[in-house]
């Protein structure tokens, strides 16, 4: 069994490797799926269409400013990991073939790019006027697609160490350093979106640091972070401490920003720098409170000509976008932080994020993704090598490791569903966890241990946050310390082969209400302040459990539809119906009963229309405004 990922002194957690769990259940169907689509399919070895770019002979003449280069270092890093997982000795000859042609065609200088010499990320460009989207120079993604390289270098290092990838990851490490420390170009120069999209370098540059030791990429992640903050258009520390929403910060790019901050969760771990980690706790709690649609994903698009930036905190819009890669930008994020404190809300969002939007990103034959994806709108899998499909791929094969967890007590079920973990823990030596439950579509959870010999430790199992009255029976008794909804229950005891726990969380059905307003603030002629609300529409959506439930186009032709309910959410009519589906897939349906038409039936986001290219999906219903047009809270003083 793979030594699982080291992680940083003082870390509360620590990550699974990813042959260490089998998940099965919806996400262990997509993980399978990935495997045996995307991953098997768009890469197969250096003569691929996405690993022949690479090519020398192509890479003098290529005048383009794209990022295609992006997919090779995306594809490594999620083969290498499902190969590991599967023992798929296909997939892993690919990933050996392809890290071995990059390592072929890696320039004396460390330079492993698309581009041609004089468009490199290492030769300054005169600038010129600002763009709409941040571009300070010629277009470029130069520095993003070695960033990407590097990720899936490391990947492949960890998990196939003979392979020979930490050289080509190191030279090109060298490379940025020698670019961005010795001869001084200023990174923010050579990125989009005011720097951030060449600013990610911080992520894998802090990875390599680990993997080698050497202090010349920790000099080098400073800098990085360094002139990120010199830049007054992202300014992104000295901003974040500051206060701005996400919204606020260069673009606002979702993607990029969300990147921007793993690299910076993990630069924390090594500086010790209190700044670092505030800045991370107020971004992460103003995404997560402003800027997340419900099924978790980041969204935005209403309010920039980009559709992939966030929204300003106060606009919610049903039809925003939630781009795919974002999600993975943002799971990557909770992921740093969860290892880092141990605390139940991270899992939570990666829990929610996985069974609604990235499930509901990805089609069922693991080769069609969403670029965007609406809480209320068309579901359109995108075409050619668009940059979602490789980040909902990469994004997929994260889950094994966040799933189950080691701390300093014993081990940690971050997600719940059905499948197993197995890890050595002192005294006790081999122990599987095995989950047994048909979670997310019924509360009831069996963990059941296999261990070589009886031991002492803890097992910690998250509860969810929705799931008050929880309750939990340890070797059939009632455990004497209530589960607490939102944290992790601790059952600390001695175990002995066969033992067993019980969970029983209640899935009731919840209603959601969101509003879009926007209140005008302004001052008196005597100078004291006031506001008027100018804008208001209030909207309503429903769930059970982890799952966001949608419904269809409205009476088969609508796209929308505003409906009158009462203000008191326990008066609203929702029931519960039988299973529909095929086998483990069989989820309760949901029906809302309405006094002016024909009740509505809603089912979970990710499974309208089996995942169907063009199918529509409404989450969202509009209610209907007060009679007379006035709310409570219309006007007032500030």
């Amino acid at each position: 069994m793979a030594e699982p990922l080291e992680i940083g002194a003082g870390d509360a957690q620590r990550p699974a490797a990813p042959d260490q769990v089998r998940l099965r259940g919806l996400l262990g169907a997509a993980l399978d799926a990935n495997r045996r689509g995307r991953l098997s399919h768009f890469v197969t070895g250096p003569d691929s269409p996405a690993i022949a770019i690479f090519d020398p002979a192509h890479r003098a003449g290529n005048e383009e400013g794209d990022w295609y280069g992006e997919h090779a270092g995306k594809w490594l890093a999620a083969a290498a990991k499902a190969a590991a997982r599967s023992g798929d000795a296909a997939l892993e000859a690919s990933v050996r073939a392809v890290a071995a042609y990059l390592a072929d065609v890696q320039e004396a200088d460390g330079y492993l790019g698309t581009y041609a010499p004089h468009r490199r990320f290492m030769v300054p460009q005169p600038p010129k006027p600002e763009s709409w989207n941040g571009e300070p120079a010629l277009r470029t993604w130069d520095v993003w697609t070695h960033a990407y390289l590097l990720l899936g270098l490391l990947e492949v290092h960890r998990r196939f160490p003979q392979a020979g990838a930490l050289e080509t990851a190191r030279r090109i490490g060298l490379l940025c350093w020698r670019t961005f420390c010795i001869e001084g170009l200023d990174i923010t120069t050579v990125g989009n979106h005011h720097g951030m999209s060449a600013t990610v370098l911080l992520d894998p540059v802090m990875d390599l640091h680990a993997a080698t030791g050497d202090a010349r990429f920790l000099e080098l992640a400073r800098r990085i972070l360094a002139q990120a903050d010199a830049n007054p258009r992202l300014a992104l520390l000295e901003r974040a401490l500051a206060g701005a929403d996400p919204s606020e910060i260069a673009t606002g790019k979702a993607y990029q920003l969300c990147w921007n901050l793993v690299g910076l969760a993990k630069l924390a771990r090594a500086s010790g720098d209190a700044r670092h980690r505030q800045a991370l706790d107020a971004q992460w709690q103003a995404i997560r409170d402003h800027h997340l649609s419900l099924g978790g994903g980041p969204f935005g698009g209403i309010g920039h000509r980009s559709r992939e930036v966030f929204n300003p905190a106060f606009v919610f819009d049903p039809h925003a976008y939630v781009e795919t890669c974002s999600i993975l930008a943002w799971l990557q994020l909770n992921r740093e932080l969860l290892a880092i404190t141990g605390q139940a809300r991270y899992a939570e969002e990666i829990e929610r994020t996985a069974y609604n939007d990235l499930l509901g990103a990805q089609a069922p034959d693991g080769e069609g993704w969403c670029y965007y994806s609406y809480a209320n709108g068309r579901r359109v899998h995108t075409n050619y090598w668009r940059c979602c499909k490789s980040s909902g791929a990469m994004a997929i094969e994260e889950l094994p490791a966040l799933a189950y967890a080691t701390d300093a007590e014993g081990i940690v079920v971050n997600l719940l569903g059905p499948g197993e973990a197995t890890f050595v823990l002192p005294g006790a030596g081999e122990v599987t966890v095995i989950q047994d439950t048909r979670y997310p579509f019924e509360g009831e959870i069996g963990l059941q241990l296999r261990l070589a010999r009886p031991a002492h430790f803890a097992l910690r199992v998250r509860i969810p946050a929705w799931a008050h009255g929880a309750t939990l029976t340890v070797a059939g008794a009632p455990w004497p310390e209530a589960p607490v909804a939102g944290d992790y229950v601790r059952i600390a005891r001695s175990w002995a082969d066969g033992d067993g726990v019980a969970l029983s969380l209640p899935l009731r059905p919840r209603v959601h209400r969101r509003v879009y307003r926007n209140v005008q603030e302004s001052r008196a002629p005597d100078g004291s302040p006031v506001r008027q609300q100018v804008l208001r529409q209030d909207y309503i959506a429903f769930g059970r459990g982890p799952l966001v439930y949608a419904t269809g186009l409205i009476d088969g032709y609508r796209t929308a539809e505003t409906v009158r309910l009462p203000d008191d959410d326990a008066r609203i009519r929702i029931e519960e119906r039988p299973p529909e589906g095929d086998g483990d897939e069989a989820a309760v349906g949901l029906r809302l009963h309405l006094d002016e038409r024909a009740p509505i039936d809603f089912a979970p986001y990710y499974g309208i229309g089996g995942r169907r290219d063009r199918v529509w999906r409404t989450t969202w219903l509009g209610l209907a405004p007060s009679e007379h047009g006035v709310d409570a809270d219309d006007c007032g003083a500030v």
